[in-house]
């Protein structure tokens, strides 16, 4: 499980002396629905927040923050991404008005 989160590989990517995926991806599931996790991560903050090990300031620059290329796509679900070819027709004619 952290070989797959560490890399992010997808499930079925998982090298063979892990064992099968789908038993590695069954047992994930049941630790993140058990909250073995969230607990897990509770008691090694507790362990280091006790000898002064975690420092809680963040700071985020938003200069460091990138999107993927493929987020500025703005296309409909299930329709084409990026520039349509519809143009724009008055319905009357400006002059007319």
């Amino acid at each position: 499980m952290v070989y797959k989160i560490r890399t992010g590989v997808s499930w079925r990517d998982l090298p063979e002396h892990y064992g099968p995926w789908k038993s590695v991806h069954t047992r994930f599931r049941c630790y993140a629905i058990g909250g073995v996790f969230t607990q897990a991560l509770q008691q090694i903050q507790a362990q280091a927040g006790d000898v002064g090990g975690i420092d809680w300031l963040v700071q985020i620059d938003s200069t460091i923050v990138r999107a993927h290329q493929h987020a500025a796509a703005t296309g409909r679900k299930g329709g084409s991404a990026g520039r349509t070819k519809r143009t724009i027709t008055p319905s009357v004619d400006p002059g007319e008005a």
